[in-house]
């Protein structure tokens, strides 16, 4: 996880399913021996996986598996942490475009935090 590109390629794959040119094209300035790489690594690790979407050539589509979509909330905290003071950086809503913030959330409790006093980190 730590190599140069790896990241931005889990964080491109956030949004849903890509293609090698997709990719390479969401992660501008990554030469295509390294994307093959990382995608060869991330793979192994088992946080992508290569599906099979034309046989004859092979041609693939690369999909976050279940672990790997686990990273989007550190991506998230990663990306707010790394933000600018003028904010022009990082996600915004796509209505209003104001700038998207981090909050945990219990699951069990489908509460977030601020709204009772029992969070512990």
């Amino acid at each position: 996880m730590g190599d140069r590109w790896t990241l931005l390629l889990v964080a491109a794959l956030l949004d849903g399913p890509r293609r090698f040119g997709e990719l390479g094209s969401a992660v501008p300035g990554i030469a295509t021996n390294v994307l093959t790489s990382r995608l060869r690594e991330l793979e192994r690790d088992g946080l992508v996986m290569a599906v099979p979407y034309s046989r004859r050539p092979l041609r693939v589509d690369y999909h976050l598996t279940s672990v790997g979509a686990e990273l989007a909330g550190a991506l998230r905290l990663l990306a707010a942490w790394g933000g600018t003071a003028d904010d022009t950086h990082g996600p915004r809503h796509g209505s209003c475009g104001t700038p998207m913030e981090v909050r945990y959330w219990c699951p069990t409790c489908a509460r977030m935090d601020g709204e009772d006093e029992d969070i512990h980190v």
